[in-house]
């Protein structure tokens, strides 16, 4: 199974781990299961951490590169079919990082690990839900 991380998802499984429920953290122990990990989170990381919405115990870049080798995760760069991908999505809200993740997630054939109830709700893609 290969698992993409909404950008939440990933930040408790570094910060506070007591936020995924049992279900996600066996999903995200097995070792047959592929990480991967959104350039757009690492981006969205950053504006989080700008506006004090995250605080890390080091400067960010340092942190990415920290937690990515703690547990490594393969990188889902933003391509242009992703980009593509991302237009062509019905969403019931407009969060350009949402639409960014699901086509990334449709376009390398992921399912999405997110806590997002609108997300969820929406089925755009199969998904492991954190509730």
């Amino acid at each position: 199974m290969k698992l993409l991380l909404d950008t939440h998802i990933w930040i408790w499984l570094a910060l506070e781990p007591e936020k995924l429920t049992g279900t996600v953290r066996r999903a995200l122990q097995k070792p047959e299961v592929e990480l991967w990990l959104s350039s757009i989170s690492l981006w969205e990381l950053v504006i989080l951490v700008e506006k004090g919405r995250v605080q890390l115990e080091h400067e960010v870049g340092r942190w990415i590169q920290d937690t990515l080798k703690a547990v490594p995760m393969h990188e889902a760069p933003l391509t242009h079919d992703i980009v593509l991908e991302s237009r062509r999505i019905t969403l019931p809200h407009r969060d350009p990082v949402d639409r960014f993740l699901v086509a990334t997630a449709r376009v390398l054939e992921l399912k999405l690990v997110t806590a997002d109830e609108r997300l969820l709700k929406s089925g755009a893609v199969p998904m492991v839900a954190n509730r």
